[in-house]
C-alpha cells in the first residue's frame, strides 16, 4: 500500500497542528468529495490496482470477469482504506512537512474523527466483500495487508526506526500476491517473486526521495535513513539494494513465467537502475540530481516490468515468440 517514514517521539494522530486544532472534532467538516478521494492516496492506489491485476494475469487459472473486477475493486478500496488510516494517524507529522501540509486533515478540511470512520468503513467493507464474493484466502491477505500498513508500519515502525521503509515495504509488495490468491485461492512461487521485486524496489525508491527531502523529514522528526545515518550511508544502502533488485528483476524469466520481451526490458532497465544508484553513490552530498533521477526512473522501472508481464500474458497466445 504505500510507504514514507516517521520520527520517534512524536504524538499520535492528533498532534498540535494549528489547522487541526481550529477544525475541532465536534464540528462537521466542509470536505468535498475530492478531499475524501485524496484520503485514499489515489496515486498509490493506482499502483496497487496495477500490480494486483498483474498478479491475477500471471496466475495459471482464468477468472470470471465479474469476479476479477470485484477482486480488483476490493483490493483498491482496501488500499485506499489503509492510506486513509495512514493520513489519520500521521496528521501531526503531515502538518509539519511542506510536501504534505495541504492534505485534507492537516489543512482542516476533514475532521480526524470523520477520516477514521471513513477509513474503517472502507477497510471492513473491502475485506468482507472480498471474502464473500471472491474467496477467503484473498480476503485474509487483504486484511493482513491493511493491518500491517496501518498498525505495524504507520503506528509503530514509521516513528521508531530508520528501517521502517524496509520492513514496512512488505505491505506495498503484497497486492500481486492478493491478486494471485483471488484467482487461485492459494499461493505459489510466482507471486512470491513479484512480492520480492517490489519489496527490494521500495528502499531505493523512497530513500532517493528522502535524500532530497531530508530537511523536511528532519523538521518533522521523521527517522528516515538520511536523517539518522546521514547521506553517505543512505547512498550506500541505495546501491546495495539496487544491486540485489536488478538481477531479481530477471527472476520471472529465469523461473519460466515471463518471456524474452520481459527479459530484455528487465535487463536494460535494471542496468539503468544500477547506473543511477552508482551515480548516487559517487555524488557528493547533497545528492539531489541523481536522487531525483532515481525516484523518477524507479517508478518507470517497476511499471515497465509489470507491464511487460501483462503484455506477454495478453499477447502470448497471438505471438508465441513473445512468451518463449
Amino acid at each position: 500500500m504505500a510507504m514514507v517514514s516517521e520520527g520517534a517521539g512524536l504524538r499520535g494522530p492528533l498532534g498540535p497542528e494549528p489547522a487541526l486544532a481550529q477544525s475541532g472534532l465536534a464540528q462537521p467538516s466542509l470536505a468535498s468529495g475530492g478531499d475524501y478521494f485524496a484520503l485514499l492516496k489515489p496515486r498509490v492506489m493506482s499502483l496497487v490496482i496495477f500490480t494486483a491485476l498483474v498478479g491475477m494475469a500471471v496466475a495459471p487459472q482464468h477468472v470470471h470477469p465479474v469476479i476479477g473486477f470485484t477482486a480488483l475493486l476490493c483490493i483498491a478500496v482496501g488500499a485506499g482504506a489503509a492510506g486513509a488510516l495512514n493520513m489519520w494517524y500521521e496528521a501531526d507529522i503531515d502538518a509539519k512537512m511542506m510536501r504534505t501540509a495541504r492534505r485534507p486533515i492537516p489543512a482542516g478540511r476533514i475532521a480526524p474523527g470523520e477520516a477514521l470512520a471513513f477509513a474503517l468503513t472502507l477497510a471492513v467493507g473491502s475485506v468482507v466483500v472480498l471474502g464473500l464474493l471472491v474467496n477467503v484466502e484473498a480476503a485474509a491477505l487483504l486484511a493482513f495487508t491493511i493491518f500491517f500498513y496501518a498498525v505495524v508500519y504507520t503506528m509503530w515502525l514509521k516513528r521508531a526506526t530508520p528501517q521502517n521503509i524496509v520492513i514496512g515495504g512488505a505491505a506495498g509488495a503484497l497486492p500481486p500476491v492478493i491478486g494471485w490468491a483471488a484467482v487461485t485461492g492459494s499461493l505459489s512461487l510466482e507471486p512470491v517473486i513479484l512480492f520480492l521485486i517490489i519489496f527490494f524496489w521500495t528502499p531505493p525508491h523512497f530513500w532517493a526521495l528522502a535524500l532530497y527531502r531530508s530537511e523536511d523529514y528532519a523538521r518533522a522528526g521523521v527517522p528516515m535513513l538520511p536523517v539518522v545515518a546521514g547521506d553517505r550511508e543512505t547512498r550506500r544502502q541505495i546501491l546495495l539494494y539496487t544491486l540485489v533488485l536488478a538481477p531479481l528483476g530477471l527472476a520471472p524469466w529465469l523461473f519460466g513465467f515471463a518471456g524474452v520481451l520481459y527479459a530484455a526490458v528487465a535487463a536494460v532497465t535494471g542496468a539503468i537502475m544500477v547506473l543511477i544508484a552508482w551515480q548516487i553513490h559517487r555524488e557528493r552530498p547533497p545528492a539531489d540530481r541523481a536522487a531525483r533521477n532515481m525516484f523518477a526512473f524507479s517508478i518507470l522501472y517497476l511499471f515497465l516490468l509489470f507491464a511487460m508481464l501483462l503484455v506477454e500474458r495478453v499477447w502470448g497466445g497471438l505471438l508465441p515468440w513473445v512468451a518463449a
